[in-house]
């Protein structure tokens, strides 16, 4: 590339480069992630700046790339397709009307991996800060990641019909909300479209770590089939879990076929009996989630509505398998048990529980 006509602004660009990177140099050793995407996001910021100015060519940028990495060998991330993605970064947070430095906050909690991992895959600003929250929140790695943007957990999240609203107080009515999603996609299962409601249940115990992290953050799992004796009566819930953050029991119930008026029922009389029978005095109401193969919205709708229990009607897919890859980022059994354990001993401590 031809640089002669614009030599002297071009090297007196680079020195500027130069000088950033030298101080992010110093201030490393301090916060070495917040230094660095501080770096990546004012060379992004630079480079989109001046070749729009500048009006240079993307070969200005390979050239960029070979005098960085010359004068700063020992130090990674100049390549030409990271400064690309650099610029790209930048450009993509600066479009729209936000607040860059909450943007900048929050961004900078991440690793840039999944910073161009999201700014590359979310089609929409709100998108992409949903899924860099989320990342902050749920400590995900890359690979969990980018395995909850193929899934579109964006679009799902909080879509579940519920009466959340008019049977739970603030603030856990809102985040009882945010908490469901519909559809459920079940890609680590091995079934038939067809499948009994048995056949799933036993495959989602087995596969209880994937179907956590379908759940959510937050999710421990109780056990399956727990009796409830009601009235002389026996029932069994087919799973029952608990939610750490929400402090309260989650029943689901399983259905393989479209959702019917009278699962609303049911679901109602579990919730009284695990509130009853289960819930300590200190926790906060049980709340149900009906899973059905479909659902009609106005059916479900008119369902919940005079339902004075908390219940969420949501569908599920049963879909591809979990890449192998992913296995490694879950939790083991033994992990799940012994975060649960932990919180049944908290929350049951000082008194003799009904249920054993």
């Amino acid at each position: 590339m031809s640089l002669i006509k614009y030599e002297d602004e071009y090297i007196k660009w680079v020195e500027e480069l130069k000088g950033l990177i030298r101080k992010s140099q110093i201030k490393a050793s301090i916060s070495v992630n917040i230094e660095m995407l501080k770096l990546y996001w004012n060379i992004g910021k630079s480079i989109s700046t001046k070749t729009k100015q500048e009006k240079w060519g993307a070969s200005v940028v390979e050239q960029l790339s070979k005098d960085l990495k010359s004068s700063f060998p020992n130090q990674q991330g100049f390549s030409r397709s990271n400064l690309f993605s650099m610029k790209k970064w930048f450009e993509f947070y600066s479009s729209a009307n936000i607040e860059i430095e909450k943007v900048q906050q929050l961004v900078g909690q991440i690793p840039w991996g999944h910073n161009v991992l999201i700014v590359t895959k979310a089609k929409s600003i709100e998108e992409a800060i949903f899924y860099a929250s989320k990342t902050v929140e749920n400590n995900w790695s890359r690979t969990v990641l980018a395995h909850q943007v193929d899934l579109d957990f964006y679009s799902r999240s909080g879509r579940a019909i519920t009466n959340f609203q008019e049977t739970l107080p603030e603030p856990q009515s809102e985040l009882a909300v945010e908490t469901l999603k519909d559809p459920y996609k079940f890609d680590f299962l091995t079934l038939q479209e067809k499948a009994l409601e048995k056949d799933i249940e036993d495959q989602l115990v087995k596969h209880i770590t994937s179907f956590l992290l379908e759940l959510g953050i937050g999710f421990s799992f109780v056990g399956r089939q727990v009796p409830l004796k009601i009235d002389g009566r026996d029932f069994f819930i087919d799973l029952l879990f608990y939610h750490i953050k929400l402090k309260c029991y989650v029943v689901v119930e399983l259905k393989s076929v479209e959702f019917k008026a009278e699962y609303a029922g049911k679901m109602n009389l579990y919730l009284s009996a695990v509130d009853d029978l289960i819930k300590s005095d200190n926790e906060n109401p049980s709340i149900g989630l009906l899973l059905c193969k479909s659902k009609s919205k106005v059916m479900a709708e008119y369902a919940l509505r005079g339902t004075t229990q908390p219940i969420g009607i949501a569908e599920y897919e049963i879909i591809k398998s979990i890449p192998d890859k992913i296995k490694g980022e879950l939790p083991t059994i033994e992990q799940i048990e012994k975060e649960l354990a932990t919180t049944m001993a908290i929350s049951h401590s000082g008194r003799s529980t009904k249920y054993e």
